[in-house]
C-alpha cells in the first residue's frame, strides 16, 4: 500500500489486509497494528455496528489517541474471479479544508492505477501508478483519448463499451481483462473497476477507473482449471499410448509449445521394472506434438528411442526424481542441444522443462515441454504445475501398463487351457474361434471343449464364467477340468450339470468368494449312431442349428439356471438331426451388447449361418464378421460342429438270448462280422471280449441283452442290459474259480468302461484296429 494514500484494503470479512501510511497519519495506527484487525475497531466511531456494510459518506474516525477526527469515507467493492465479491476498498479524506492536499497526494501516489475520464473518454486526471503503468507522463495523457494508441482489438471496443454504460447509467462495474502494458514485457491481468463521478452539484463529470493487478490469481485459476481438465482428459482409456498422447494435448498449447513424452521400453511390453541403469538412459519416444509446425519432434520421431547424455534435462530428470528446468545460455543446456544436431537460436527453444513420470515409487519415462514462441520462460510455478499435471498422467500410465500385463497373463493362460489341436473322432467336424475382449474390463473366462466319448459319442461344451482378467481364467480352468472329469463318467447332460451345480454350490458353502457362482454352460452329446444331439443348459444362451437344407432356426432349450444358483433341476433336449447339420454353440459375447437388440442379433446369427461357405472354417470366419459386434465388451467363443453318421456298415447288432450256451454263438458271429470288416487280425482277442462281457450280462445282468460292434477309427465292442448296476474290476486270489474276466478284458484292450442309460446299463470295450 503506498505510504502517502489515506487508504485501505479489506477482505470479504471485514479484516484489513492493506494499510497505507496515509491512514496511519489520519488515525494514529502503524501498518503492523492494522493489518488482520477488523476495520470497525479502527476506524468508525459512529458508524453502524454489528454485520452492516460500512457505506460511503461523513463519519467521525477514532485516532489512536482517543481524539475524534471528521471525514469522509469512500468505499468501493473489489471482485475476484467470475465477479465473485473479494472485499472493498476504502479511501478516507479529512473533512476539514486544510486537509485537502493530502487527500489529492494520496490519490497521486495511490498503489492502484487510477484515472478519470471525461463524457468524450478523454483523460481529466491520471495518478502517477496510471501513468507508470501507460508508460507516459501524466501531462502527455491529460486531455487524450484513454483509447490510444491502442489497437482495434476485442479489449479496445469492451473498455469503450463498458466507460459509456458506467456513463450512461451511472452504475458502476467491474470486470477482468487480459493485456498487455506498454511498460510490461509479458500479458497481465487487471481487475477493472468503474464508477461515475459527480461534480459539486451532483452533475456526472466523468468516469472513474481503478486497475488491480490481479495475473498471480488469474494464473491461478488457470492452473486450478488445467489440472481440473486434466483430471477427465487424461486417462480416459487403458492404453499407454493413447494416455501419453492425452498429456502431450494438455500440455499443447496451454503450458508449452512443443510437449513430448518418452518412456522406458519395458513399460511398453509385459515385463517388470529392471534394476536402476547407469548415468544414461535410452528413451522411446510414444507421443508429442507441437503448437505450430516445423517444431523440434523431427529430431526425434514417434516410436524411435533416443539417448539422454547424463547432462541433458530428461536424464538428470529420472536420475533426480524432480521437475528439471534448463534455459538457452545455460552450458549443459547448449551442449545437450549441439550434441543433437541442433542449437537452441536455431530452433528459438529458450526453455526448457523435463519432469519424471513415476508411480507408486517406479519411474516410467519422462515428459519434456519445450517453449520456443511463448515469450515467458519457465519458473517455479510451472514446474510445480507440470510435475502435477505427470503425477496424474504417470498413475494413468502404470495403471495401463499393469492392465496390459495382467491381461498378457490371462490371455496366455486362457490359451493354455483351451484346446489347443481337438482329438481325432469321428462324430462331428468341428471348427473354432476364441476372440479376447479389447474393453478395459480384461480378458473374461469364455470356453470350450470337445471331448470324445465311448461308442463313437462326442461332447460339446461352451461356457461363461463371471468376471474378468486373471481370476476368470483361473476359473475357467477349474471348470473346465470338473466337466472333463464328469464327461469321463459318461452321465447324460443334465445329470453332469447337476453335478457340476453341486461342485459349485459345495464349495460357496466352504466360505469365501467362490468366481464360480453365476457362470454359465452348456453340455451337449451327440451319438453318430443314433444321430441324436442331447442338450442341458445351466443359464446358457441356446445353440443355432443348421438344417442341410439350409434353414437354420435356435434349438429350443430349457436354459436352466446358472451355476451355484441351486433349487432348480436342469431339463435336457433331444432331436435327431440329419447328417451334414450344423450345431453352432457361442456365448453371449457374439450376440448380446449394450446398445443390441438380442432377437435381432440372433437372426443375425442364422442369416450368417445360411450363407454359402467353402468349408465350416470359412462359415466360422463369416459368422464373426457378420454378427459380432464392432467394438465387442465381451470374450466370444465359437464353436461350429457338422454331424456325421455311421452306417450300417460301420454297426452290428445282435440281440443274445439269456442262455449260458449262447455264448458261443455270439463269439461265433463276431468273429463271422470282423472277418466280413477284414479284421481278421484282431478276432481272438474280439471274440475273447465278447464272451467274457456277454457270459458277465447273462449271469449277473437283467435280460434284455443287446451285443454292438461298431467299426470307427478303433473297434467298439458294446454289451447292454437292463441292470443298472456296473461291474467293478478286482484283483482275484490264487484259488478264487472267478473274478478274472473284467480284469482280462482291461489288459487285452486299449480302454474299457460303463455308462448308464434309460434302459440300464452298456459296458464297452475299444481295441485299436490293425495298421495297414
Amino acid at each position: 500500500m503506498d505510504d502517502a494514500s489515506a487508504a485501505m484494503v479489506v477482505d470479504a470479512r471485514g479484516i484489513v489486509t492493506g494499510w497505507s501510511e496515509g491512514a496511519r497519519r489520519l488515525t494514529g495506527h502503524p501498518a503492523e497494528e492494522a493489518v488482520g484487525r477488523a476495520v470497525r475497531a479502527l476506524l468508525a466511531e459512529d458508524t453502524p455496528s454489528g454485520t452492516a456494510p460500512l457505506l460511503s459518506g461523513p463519519v467521525t474516525l477514532r485516532h489512536r489517541d482517543g481524539r475524534s477526527v471528521p471525514a469522509r469515507l469512500t468505499v468501493r467493492p473489489l471482485r475476484g474471479a467470475r465477479g465473485a465479491p473479494a472485499g472493498h476498498l476504502i479511501t478516507a479524506e479529512p473533512s476539514d479544508a486544510a486537509e485537502t492536499s493530502l487527500a489529492a497526494r494520496a490519490f497521486q501516489q495511490a498503489s492502484l492505477g487510477i484515472s478519470v475520464v471525461g463524457p468524450d473518454l478523454r483523460y481529466l486526471l491520471v495518478n502517477d501508478t496510471a501513468c507508470r503503468l501507460l508508460g507516459e507522463p501524466q501531462e502527455s495523457l491529460v486531455g487524450r483519448s484513454c483509447l490510444e494508441p491502442m489497437e482495434d482489438d476485442e479489449y479496445t471496443r469492451g473498455l469503450a463499451r463498458h466507460l459509456r454504460r458506467v456513463a450512461e447509467t451511472g452504475e458502476s462495474l467491474h470486470y477482468e481483462i487480459y493485456s498487455q502494458a506498454p511498460t510490461q514485457p509479458h500479458p497481465h491481468a487487471w481487475n477493472m473497476e468503474m464508477w461515475p463521478v459527480a461534480g459539486p452539484s451532483g452533475e456526472s463529470v466523468g468516469t472513474a477507473l481503478a486497475a488491480f493487478d490481479s495475473t498471480e490469481q488469474h494464473r491461478a485459476r488457470r492452473r486450478l482449471a488445467l489440472l481440473n481438465e486434466a483430471a477427465t482428459a487424461i486417462g480416459t482409456t487403458l492404453d499407454v499410448v493413447r494416455t501419453a498422447e492425452e498429456l502431450v494435448r494438455v500440455l499443447v498449447p496451454a503450458v508449452s509449445d512443443f510437449a513430448a513424452v518418452d518412456l522406458l521400453d519395458w513399460v511398453l511390453g509385459a515385463d517388470e521394472p529392471p534394476a536402476r541403469a547407469g548415468t544414461g538412459v535410452v528413451l522411446r519416444r510414444v507421443a508429442h506434438g507441437s503448437a505450430t509446425e516445423g517444431a523440434p519432434e523431427a529430431v526425434v520421431r514417434l516410436g524411435q528411442t533416443d539417448f539422454y547424455p547424463p547432462c541433458s534435462p530428461p536424464a538428470r530428470a529420472l536420475r533426480e526424481s524432480r521437475a528439471v528446468l534448463a534455459r538457452a545460455g545455460e552450458a549443459d543446456f547448449d551442449r545437450w542441444m549441439a550434441e543433437r544436431g541442433a542449437t537452441a537460436p536455431a530452433a528459438r527453444i529458450h526453455s526448457l522443462l523435463a519432469v519424471p513420470l513415476r508411480a507408486r515409487g517406479t519411474t516410467l519415462g519422462v515428459a519434456v515441454a519445450v517453449r520456443n514462441i511463448h515469450p515467458e520462460g519457465y519458473a517455479d510455478d510451472d514446474a510445480a504445475l507440470a510435475e502435477e499435471l505427470a503425477s496424474r498422467a504417470a498413475v494413468c500410465v502404470d495403471n495401463a501398463r499393469r492392465f496390459a500385463r495382467e491381461r498378457t497373463t490371462a490371455l496366455t493362460l486362457q490359451h493354455s487351457l483351451l484346446p489347443k489341436g481337438l482329438p481325432g473322432q469321428a462324430a462331428v467336424e468341428v471348427a473354432h474361434r476364441y476372440l479376447p475382449s479389447a474393453s478395459a474390463a480384461g480378458i473374461g473366462g469364455d470356453w470350450f471343449d470337445v471331448i470324445p466319448l465311448a461308442g463313437s459319442r462326442v461332447a460339446l461344451v461352451v461356457g461363461d464364467v463371471v468376471g474378468h482378467g486373471i481370476p476368470s481364467t483361473a476359473t475357467m480352468g477349474r471348470l473346465c477340468t470338473a466337466v472333463r472329469t464328469l464327461a469321463d463318467v459318461d452321465l447324460p447332460p443334465d445329470e453332469l450339470l447337476t453335478h457340476l451345480d453341486d461342485l459349485v454350490i459345495h464349495l460357496a458353502a466352504e466360505g469365501g468368494d467362490v468366481a464360480e457362482l453365476g457362470s454359465t454352460c452348456l453340455y451337449a452329446v451327440y451319438d453318430p449312431v443314433s444321430r441324436r444331439l442331447t442338450v442341458a443348459a445351466a443359464g446358457h444362451p441356446a445353440p443355432a442349428l443348421l438344417l442341410p437344407d439350409g434353414t437354420c432356426r435356435l434349438i429350443r432349450v430349457n436354459a436352466g439356471p446358472p451355476l451355484g444358483v441351486g433349487g432348480l433341476p436342469f431339463e435336457a433336449t433331444e432331436l435327431q438331426l440329419p447328417e451334414g447339420s450344423v450345431v453352432a454353440f457361442y456365448t453371449d459375447g457374439l450376440i448380446e451388447d449394450r446398445d443390441r437388440d438380442i432377437d435381432r442379433a440372433t437372426d443375425e446369427l442364422c442369416r450368417a449361418l445360411a450363407a454359402p461357405a467353402d468349408s465350416l472354417e470359412s462359415l466360422c470366419d463369416g459368422v464373426l464378421k457378420d454378427v459380432l459386434p464392432q467394438e465387442p465388451g465381451d470374450d466370444v467363443a465359437l464353436l461350429l460342429a457338422r454331424t456325421r453318421a455311421l452306417g450300417a456298415d460301420q454297426v452290428a447288432t445282435r440281440d443274445v438270448p439269456p442262455d449260458p450256451e449262447e455264448v458261443a454263438a455270439a463269439r461265433q458271429w463276431a468273429g463271422e462280422r470282423l472277418a466280413a470288416w477284414g479284421l481278421d487280425e484282431i478276432a481272438f482277442v474280439t471274440e475273447l471280449v465278447v464272451s467274457e462281457l456277454v457270459t458277465n450280462a447273462i449271469r449277473y445282468g437283467v435280460p434284455p441283452v443287446q451285443l454292438r460292434l461298431i467299426r470307427d477309427r478303433t473297434l467298439i465292442c458294446e454289451v447292454a442290459d437292463a441292470s443298472s448296476t456296473s461291474p467293478h474290476l478286482r484283483r482275484a486270489h490264487a484259488y478264487d474259480e472267478g473274478g478274472r474276466g473284467l480284469l482280462l478284458v482291461a489288459q487285452l484292450t486299449q480302454r474299457w468302461g460303463s455308462r448308464q442309460t434309460d434302459g440300464g446299463k452298456t459296458i464297452w470295450a475299444e481295441q485299436p484296429l490293425p495298421q495297414p
